[in-house]
Parts: C-alpha cells; structure tokens; sequence
C-alpha cells in the first residue's frame, strides 16, 4: 500500500543532519518508508512543517525542500514492553520499568524491582506480548550463589518452564536455568576464545556448565581435544547431551567432580589452554590451571569480578602473585578487559594470561 504524504526532500549528503534534526522536531511519519532516487532522499513528516520549524530546517539543512511525494507504507514496529505498559502504569513506576532483558532460548529473563513487584505479572505479559519468540518469562528472585552458581526465579508469565534450547554462533545447548548456570551475556568471551584456540591443541575448561565455551571450540576446530569439567551433575548431564547434540563427540571429554581434583588425578600437565570461567572463585583455582599447564607453558583464561573499589591493574596482580605461589610464572598478559556490568558498581573481567 502507497499513501500520499507531505516530506522534505534533501540533497543525499544532508540527510544525516535532515533526520537528525526531523526526529528532535518529533515530525517523522515513522509508519512510512523514507525514499530515495538518484540525488535526493524524502523523509515523510506527519504534518506541514510550522513557522518556526520551517525556519529550523532552512537554517539547519541546506537546500531542503517541502513538498508531497507518494510513500510506501512500512512496517510495523513491534512496541517494545515498556511501550505497552506506558498507559497502564504511573509515570514514577514507568521509570523503574527494568530495560535489559536477557534472552535464552525461548525463555526471557527481567530483574523486577521490589516496588514493581505487584506487578510483575502484568510486566511478564507485556514482555511475552512485545517478543513473540518468547514461551516464559522468569524474575529473578535472588543472586547467583552456592557451588553450583545458581539463581532462583519466579515464573510471572507463559509456560511454568526453566528448561530450553539455546543457540549461539551455530551450536545449540540444552539449558535448565534452574539447575546449570548459563549466561547469554557471554556469547562473546565464548566465540573470541574459540576463535583463538589453534588447530591440535588441547583445552581444559575447568567450569565447564553446560559446555559453551568447549562445544565451540570444538565445533570450530577440525582437531582439538577439550576437558570440560563440572562439579554439578546436573550440569555435566546437559553437557553431555550438548556433545550429542552439536556432534562433537570424539573431541569433548565431559568430566564430572572439582576442578582441582581432577587435575591432579587426570589432567596434570596436558593443556596448550585452560579456561577459568568462575569469576567468584577462580583466584582460589589458579594453582590447578597452571598444574594442567604443559610444562612447556601455555595459555590462561580467567574471569573475576571487579567493583569500584578495584582494578584491572589489582587483579591482574592477584593473579600473578598467585601463579608463583602455584611454582609458574606470568610471561606475559596478553589481554583484558571488563566483559559485562554484573551488578551496581561491579564488572566481570577477564585476563588473557601467557604462562611458562
């Protein structure tokens, strides 16, 4: 469907500052499309522009021109869930709507606050509403806590589910948010250490959970050989159907019980890389990391957590005053940087360490 509306025709290398400018004057017709021809572009606006307006646009984007012009009608923009909650809810409890969602899978993860708790029913309906992917929508009802790395979760809307199928750079994993830590909010660290890991190397993931960081080092490398280990069984069950399910059998050795245990007892000295992907605790793991260490050295992945109060520059020496007290040494950090916010004030950080 076409409809007839007036716009302002720019000159194509205006038409930056032109829709700059129409959005802050709020006169974009957004439900049609912007056009173009060889050397103007037409922005469809939602009335004749007024005086004052007239006189912005003159003065601000040169040789602009009003006019009528024949628009293709766009598409629909799905409302975001806190469009959809806009005339239901009270401007002061409109701005302590949560903005971040993370998705897995099917399943869309929210942080209500205490004063939206009343009403986090009506926010999880609006969620399912705006993301029609999306078959539950869970609260988080606690922090990541115990051995297991677990968070609690209320069910506020859709289906009364935490399990899912997630997929991530091609590999799909089977995930229980109530019983296996997963964050999706770390399908970057996965897919830059899978992509730094060589052809016939061997890793050792010694918190694997339900194997993102191992399945794609494997699903991206013809030869590789990868120790996922996991003290939650839980976890190690969903691993190993992960390994099914991406056909990586052959390349990754799920491996239930602690980390340092099963270094000691099987994987002393075998490892080109080790990934350290237990923020909360991994500085009380580093001897393990560097006994799986080849004695020729090699490559160490560690994530912890940083607040206001700390640095990268505090961590990075933790971690190497740990490592000679473990009898390895630091050659050369390689890498870091702060992966993700976890919490006010706090990061989650990562320390790409050579070690000889």
């Amino acid at each position: 469907m076409s409809k007839r509306s007036v716009c302002v025709r720019v000159p194509k290398i205006h038409v930056e500052k032109a829709i700059i400018l129409a959005n802050k004057l709020k006169v974009v017709n957004r439900e049609l499309e912007i056009q173009r021809d060889k050397d103007f572009v037409y922005i469809p606006l939602i009335h004749q522009p007024s005086g004052s307006e007239l006189e912005t646009f003159k003065k601000r984007v040169p040789d602009c021109e009003f006019l009528t012009y024949v628009f293709p009608e766009g598409k629909k923009r799905v409302k975001t869930f806190v469009e959809l909650l806009e005339d239901k809810f009270p401007p002061h409890l409109l701005a302590s709507l949560p903005r971040a969602i993370d998705f897995v899978g099917d399943i869309a993860i929210i942080e209500v606050p205490p004063e939206l708790d009343a009403r986090k029913s009506v926010i999880g309906e609006a969620v399912l509403k705006a993301h029609k992917n999306v078959r539950a929508v869970l609260a988080k009802a606690g922090a990541v806590s115990g051995t297991y790395r677990l968070r609690e979760f209320s069910i506020i809307a859709g289906e009364p589910k935490t399990e899912t199928i997630h997929k991530e750079y091609g590999c799909q994993y089977y995930v229980d948010l109530a019983k296996a830590y997963f964050s999706p909010r770390l399908s970057y660290e996965h897919n830059r250490v899978a992509s730094l890991v060589k052809e016939g190397e061997t890793v050792v993931d010694l918190f694997a959970g339900v194997g993102p960081f191992a399945i794609l080092i494997a699903k991206t490398h013809e030869n590789v050989k990868v120790y996922a280990v996991d003290v939650n069984p839980h976890a190690v069950e969903f691993l190993k159907k992960n390994v099914r399910l991406n056909r990586v059998e052959g390349k990754v050795y799920p491996i239930l019980g602690d980390a340092k245990q099963i270094v000691e007892q099987r994987l002393s000295g075998v490892a080109d890389r080790v990934v350290m992907n237990l923020p909360e605790k991994a500085v009380e793991f580093v001897d393990a990391a560097c006994e799986a260490i080849k004695p020729t050295g090699g490559i160490v992945y560690f994530y912890s957590f940083v607040n206001a109060s700390d640095s990268l520059e505090n961590i990075t020496r933790r971690f190497v005053d740990a490592v000679k007290e473990s009898g390895r040494e630091v050659e050369k950090i390689l890498f870091s940087r702060f992966v993700r916010a976890t919490a006010p004030y706090e990061w989650q950080a990562v320390l790409d360490a050579k070690i000889c």
